[in-house]
This record gives structure tokens, C-alpha cells and sequence, in this order.
């Protein structure tokens, strides 16, 4: 369990590809050591499981139900990566609940800088566009964010400085693709009241 607020970040080093899989490795001066073996770690969203630790690269498994959920299946080594420990008991959480389990891969349509801000448009499938709320949370490559508008092809997000500096949305461009984990409360809410009808 995370909570979307990213103070680390770490560079892809090096993909190993396997017939239905992937094996990635993750330079960071994330705080693990070798005894975290098996910890999870949101990988711009993506709960991930440290499997090897050596000399600050940590190595993660993808299986190929993480790879078709996610932007993975277009990664590039140099790519930044937003890093995330998970939550642990008595922490602060300034963020949401995020599972990180991406539902979705979704598109930039835009990227406007108005004041000091930026605002993103999103377009995301039909399908996971009828669990968008407006101001409800949503976790865009592992951050929590406000939904400002909902759209007609997804939803836009207004990103402060701070935000936009400390993590990959600064690397961001027009058409590039991010991991996109819909609010759990809406999906929940919206599913029980679905399955009655």
C-alpha cells in the first residue's frame, strides 16, 4: 500500500526481456538494503518486487499481466522512474490510498503552463472513463493527484511546481504514455451499486 507522494526517483539501467516477462533494473538512492529482499516498491505506480539489491541497482520481475496493464511494455533504459516505499503503520499520508495496481495506460494530450502550474490533459479508455469523478484522487506513474475536470476522452490534472519538479511529469511530453490507477474508493462504490442493478 502506498500513498502517491514521491521523494525518490531512479533511472532504468538495463531490461532483460523474456519470453513472457521482463526483468528490470532500477538505479536509486532509494533507502533499501540487501535484507529488504521481497519488499514491494511502486515503480511509477507499479507494485514491484525487489528480487536483488547490489551497489544502489535493484532488480524487479514484470509478468506479462503487469506488462499489458501498464506502459512497461515501452520501456527504454535512461527512463526516469518515480520510486515509492510502501506505507508503513503510523505514517503520515498526504496523498491517497493506492494499491498500485494500474488499471489502465493513458495518453497526454496536452500540457499547459498556466501561472506558476501545469495543467495535463489525459486521455484514457472508455471503459475506466466511467469511474472518473471529478476532485476524487487519481494516481498518475505513482503520484496522487487531483481529478480537476473530467473530459470527453479522460480527465485533466493541475500540477503544482513542487510536484512537477520532484517527479517524472517534468520529463513528460505530448502523446507520451503513463500508468494511470483509478481512486479505489470509486471503483469499489461504482462496482456494488453496478452489480445491483
Amino acid at each position: 500500500m502506498f500513498n502517491g507522494i514521491i521523494y525518490n526517483q531512479g533511472i532504468i539501467k538495463k531490461i532483460i526481456k523474456r519470453p513472457k516477462g521482463l526483468n528490470i533494473f532500477i538505479k536509486s538512492d532509494l533507502n533499501v538494503t540487501k535484507k529488504d529482499m521481497g519488499l514491494s516498491v511502486a515503480c511509477d505506480g507499479v507494485c514491484l518486487t525487489l528480487i536483488s539489491y547490489q551497489k544502489k541497482l535493484m532488480e524487479f520481475y514484470l509478468s506479462k499481466e503487469t506488462i499489458v496493464r501498464s506502459k512497461f511494455k515501452y520501456l527504454k533504459n535512461k527512463d526516469l522512474i518515480n520510486l515509492e516505499l510502501p506505507l508503513k503503520y503510523g505514517t503520515k499520508i498526504s496523498g491517497h490510498i493506492c494499491q498500485g495496481h494500474v488499471d489502465t495506460v493513458g495518453k497526454i494530450l496536452s500540457i499547459k503552463k498556466v501561472d506558476k502550474s501545469y495543467v495535463f490533459s489525459f486521455e484514457i479508455t472508455k471503459k475506466e472513463r466511467n469511474h472518473l469523478i471529478e476532485k476524487a484522487s487519481i494516481c498518475v506513474n505513482g503520484i496522487s493527484l487531483t481529478i480537476s475536470k473530467v473530459t470527453k476522452k479522460g480527465f485533466e490534472i493541475w500540477v503544482i511546481p513542487h510536484t512537477f519538479k520532484e517527479t517524472n511529469l517534468s520529463t513528460l511530453k505530448k502523446f507520451d504514455l503513463v500508468n494511470i490507477e483509478i481512486d479505489i474508493l470509486s471503483k469499489y462504490v461504482r462496482n456494488y451499486f453496478y452489480d445491483k442493478k
